[in-house]
């Protein structure tokens, strides 16, 4: 290995994977960050670290002149560009070679025809690569492209040329959606890749998303490393991944990896790179795109096929040959990635921001974690809204199914609203496990109303019983002096009369009522006060057991024995009715972060005195996160009905618009184009009809 100093020019999980393959071949590294990030995992893990800049990637991750000044000033002789937009940057790759830096990636040239999707059309074609009937040319305005539009036909697909991840992306239905599709596209095209030009292709129904791996090296070798299914997406982004895909027969694995090598050889193609196909019911298969960059989901062909391609890209970028052994390769066993996000899947996947307060990934055979956080890292506005990508490995599809969906159940996580719950639908759904799968496989599923955590009132109150007694444990041996048994540690001077403490569970309220005994006795009582038929209390007068607090506990119907047998700061060990459990816990004032082997909860202790100040607004449109305002559609005076979109607000690289719940009157615009607003703010006042 001749590179001796890796500059990773990227960011969070990213990072750190690239760190781990150097690491172990014993090439130094050196990672960068902005101010948003000078805390994050990846500045830690590497070798040495350069601060770039202001959180906006343009002015940190995205800075060229700053990245390259970062390699001069740590003596980097290489640059990694991860798989993010740079590492299908020409004019990136160009600079880097004029530093006298080795980029790892392929040739400036190739990414430079792949990365118009018009340009990659056209060589593909002539190529003879199957392909999508659609338009793609440089210059088209709206017009060109509303009259191509009515000869492809509808539905059809937006897309930016420079383009992916799903931004730039519009699907429409019908003609009069196109233009203002169109428009859409165009503004976030332009600011993600800053290049507006649009294609359309027809969008197939139900198709399945397919994608295959290749390789080549400067020798002009190109081989492929099977391929991947992506067909569960969001947004037109990939949120589970595995290989090889349920789908594919052994024909069509043959006809997709020719087809791939066949698109890799048209451009020259060097190092790692994705030929992207979708796949119809029938498995004809037609041209997407090719990636020039290592993908987010790699890790399963890496499971599958035992091969580091981190190590591959950097000994291909050495000048070195690939391995002869590549074309007799087989397929071993099956792989699942799942990316773990912060977001809200019942509320349009929104991105969601926060400290993780809790995060501790379950160590389990066969599971990998790809993760650019731990506890205490800030998610915020600025990037993708990533946490982790776990992948799960097994002799069979099932098995490596079973062991994602165990991983996730397992993973100890607070601070953040995240899409689990969505994640273990999926995997548990019986379509899915069929491999039945395509890339409406969410919104034929699993709607809107289905993403929703379902609430177990039993769990709740378990959850609850148990941030009682860690709060009432907390009282009583986190003081200078602990105090003794025979003392209550809540707020009542009678050791008699109950203690009582309310959480709020989402949209629920648990109410818990206990009292101190002397000998460790406590009795507890606990039930929802909100949407419940009864209060209950619980009993006294039982014997106490030996080194523990013990609790006779009744809620609504049930009453059991709780036995507190052990507890420490970070959790306890709670027995109900026989029934031991370990819970993890971490308090930040009112708010409870709980994980057991029930699943996670963030509960809200309730103020005993409520405040009598109520909200200014009885209706309006607030931020639903931090972001800045990309369009403001009404103004005061005009009516809104249910489903207008009042406000765009960018955040997380991607538009989200805003609309009216009910039919209303404006009467006030507080925001601006342009202006950075905070969650909650009110953006719109309405009156309602």
């Amino acid at each position: 290995m001749t590179i001796r100093k890796l500059l990773i020019a990227n960011r969070g999980e990213i990072a750190r994977r690239i760190v781990r393959t150097c690491r172990r071949l014993g090439v130094r590294t050196v990672a960068v960050y902005s101010d948003a990030d000078a805390a994050a995992p990846h500045v830690a893990d590497a070798d040495e670290a350069v601060r770039l800049g202001p959180a906006p990637s343009l002015e940190s991750y995205l800075s060229v002149d700053r990245l390259l000044a970062a390699a001069a000033a740590t003596g980097a002789d290489a640059v990694h560009p991860g798989y993010g937009f740079l590492a299908e940057n020409a004019a990136f790759a160009e600079r880097c070679a004029g530093a006298g830096l080795l980029f790892v990636g392929p040739p400036v040239d190739a990414i430079r025809r792949m990365g118009s999707k018009v340009g990659a059309r056209e060589i593909m074609a002539a190529a003879g690569v199957p392909m999508v009937p659609g338009i793609a040319a440089a210059g088209l305005d709206d017009a060109a492209l509303a009259q191509a539009a009515a000869r492809i036909g509808f539905p059809l697909l937006i897309k930016a040329s420079a383009g992916g991840g799903g931004k730039g992306m519009r699907l429409v239905h019908a003609p009069d959606g196109l233009l203002d599709a169109l428009a859409a596209a165009r503004r976030e095209a332009q600011r993600a890749f800053d290049d507006d030009t649009l294609l359309l292709e027809r969008y197939l129904e139900a198709p399945r998303h397919i994608e295959v791996q290749i390789f080549g090296d400067v020798h002009g070798r190109v081989v492929h490393l099977f391929e991947r299914e992506c067909s569960i997406q969001r947004r037109f982004q990939k949120v589970i991944e595995e290989a090889p895909s349920p789908f594919v027969d052994a024909a069509l694995r043959t006809a997709l990896g020719a087809a791939a090598v066949t698109a890799g050889r048209a451009i020259g193609y060097v190092g790692a790179g994705t030929v992207e196909f979708i796949v119809d019911a029938a498995r004809g298969f037609y041209f997407l795109e090719v990636n020039t960059r290592l993908q987010v989901e790699h890790p399963v062909t890496e499971a599958i096929t035992g091969i580091d391609l981190i190590e591959l890209q950097l000994r291909v970028a050495n000048g070195e040959a690939l391995p002869a052994g590549l074309d007799a390769l087989a397929i071993d066993g099956h792989a699942i990635e799942a990316r773990l996000y912060a977001e809200d899947p019942a509320n349009d996947f929104l991105p969601a921001i926060g400290r993780l307060a809790l995060w501790e990934p379950p160590p389990l055979a066969g599971v990998r974690w790809d993760s650019g956080v731990e506890a205490g890292s800030e998610v915020g506005i600025h990037y993708d809204p990533l946490l982790a990508k776990v992948i799960a490995y097994g002799r069979t599809r099932a098995d490596a199914a079973d062991r994602l969906a165990a991983a996730l159940r397992g993973l100890a996580v607070g601070g953040v609203v995240t899409n689990r719950a969505f994640l273990l639908a999926v995997l548990d759904h019986p379509e899915f496990r069929s491999g039945a799968i395509d890339t409406h496989f969410i919104e034929r599923h699993l709607p809107a109303a289905a993403r929703q955590l379902l609430r177990d009132s039993a769990t709740d109150r378990v959850h609850a019983v148990v941030a009682a007694v860690d709060a009432h444990q907390r009282r009583r041996w986190l003081t200078p002096l602990p105090l003794p048994e025979s003392i209550p540690s809540g707020w009542r001077n009678n050791r008699w009369r109950p203690q009582d403490v309310t959480y709020r569970l989402g949209d629920a309220l648990v109410e818990v009522q206990y009292v101190a005994a002397s000998g460790g006795r406590r009795c507890v009582g606990a039930g929802s006060i909100v949407g419940a038929g009864s209060h209950a209390t619980g009993a006294d007068g039982a014997a106490p057991s030996s080194g523990m607090a013990a609790f006779t506990m009744t809620c609504g119907e049930w009453s059991g024995e709780v036995l507190c047998h052990d507890w420490h700061p970070e959790g306890l060990a709670l027995e109900i009715d026989g029934v031991r459990r370990a819970f993890r816990i971490v308090v930040e004032g009112d708010t409870v972060h709980l994980h057991g082997p029930l699943g996670g909860a963030m509960l809200v202790e309730q103020p005993r005195f409520p405040s009598p100040w109520s909200d200014e607004l009885a209706s309006g449109c607030l931020a639903p996160m931090p972001g800045i305002v990309r369009q403001v559609l009404v103004g005061p005076g005009d009516r809104v009905e249910k489903g207008t979109v009042m406000v765009v607000l960018e955040a997380m690289k991607m538009e989200h618009p805003l609309i009216a719940n009910a039919a209303a009157t404006v009467t006030e615009v507080r925001v601006e184009v342009g202006q950075m607003v905070d969650p909650d703010a009110v953006m719109v006042v309405l009156e309602a009809e």
